[in-house]
């Protein structure tokens, strides 16, 4: 697969909140959207030291990680430990459960399916921004 010509299956969401990372991801994942996710998220982090994050899933397919270095994985699980509060899963499956364990006492995360996204955007104090 040629990565370059591939649509990104990871998008940045615009949102109300400076210090919200929100994105969408569609369809498949490859080794190079995990990339970008970590990238966006690193660019997130090093604005605001502790952020929330909406992970909207839609017609979500499935993640092939298995190109993707193992430092990168780490190094993004370190940051997301380090200044995520609170997260918010929408639609697709729930893996909230399987992460939960590996979470910070004072993270939250929570899961909403995809007919009640406006619930998550409510719990995290935030908005998204019309497209123009």
């Amino acid at each position: 697969m040629n990565y370059l010509e591939a649509v990104p299956a990871i998008r940045r969401i615009d949102s109300s909140r400076d210090d919200l990372f929100a994105i969408d991801i569609v369809g498949e994942v490859n080794s190079a959207d995990a990339e970008n996710l970590y990238g966006l998220l690193e660019a997130a982090c090093a604005l605001h030291p502790r952020v929330d994050v909406l992970v909207r899933l839609t017609d979500f397919d499935t993640a092939d990680w298995s190109e993707t270095s193992p430092q990168t994985i780490e190094q993004g699980r370190q940051m997301a430990l380090a200044h995520v509060r609170r997260c918010a899963s929408v639609g697709g499956p729930d893996w909230t459960r399987r992460i939960r364990a590996e979470l910070q006492p004072e993270q939250e995360l929570r899961y909403f399916p995809a007919e009640r996204e406006a619930e998550a955007w409510e719990w995290l104090g935030a908005k998204p921004k019309k497209s123009t």
